[in-house]
Parts: C-alpha cells; structure tokens; sequence
C-alpha cells in the first residue's frame, strides 16, 4: 500500500493508498477539503472536530441522495436470464423426473 501526504483545511495528513487508487484519494480530498473549509469560512462552527463531522454528514448525505446507478440493458437482460434459468431449474426439480408434481 502507497502512503501520500494531503492537505486537508491547512493540516496535513499521511494516508494510505493502494495502487492505483492515487486519483480516487485526491479527488476525495478535495471534496472533505472544500465541504470543510466552507463550514469553517461559514464563521458558524469554529472547532476543527465539530467541521469534520458536519463534513462528513454533508458528504454522506449527497452521496445517499445520489440516484443508484442504471445497469446497462445488456446486463439486466443477462441477470433475467440467469434469473429464468434458475426458476426453470427448481420447477424441474419439483416436478421430478416423471413430470409429476413431488
């Protein structure tokens, strides 16, 4: 695992990173970055603890509010089969091998 250094409202932090994931790390310290410092230039709340969790809500918030993500046509149509083929499978099976109900 990769360590970087970040700057989050002034104060600096070593996090872990694993590779490749660099990009994903920054751009998520940006978000906790300005989602803080707004909090903290609002002039409202003054403790550093007390912005982070405001932050954190924040953020958790937006991201729930977030619409769930479409799956591709392709892969609704492949989870319906698999989906069919597993029905098909377990009638088959209640049936018996006569074709009887068991």
């Amino acid at each position: 695992m990769k360590q970087m250094e970040v700057t989050i409202m002034g104060q600096s932090y070593i996090l872990g990173c694993p590779e490749g994931g660099e990009q994903s790390l920054l751009e998520a310290v940006g978000n906790v970055d300005r989602e803080m410092s707004a909090i903290r230039d609002a002039g409202i709340v003054k403790a550093r603890e007390r912005i982070a969790v405001l932050a954190a809500l924040n953020l958790a918030y937006a991201l729930a509010e977030r619409p769930a993500p479409v799956r591709s046509a392709n892969a609704a149509a492949g989870a319906a089969s698999t989906d069919i083929d597993a029905l098909i499978r377990r009638i088959d099976q209640a049936l018996g091998a006569d074709g009887q109900l068991l």
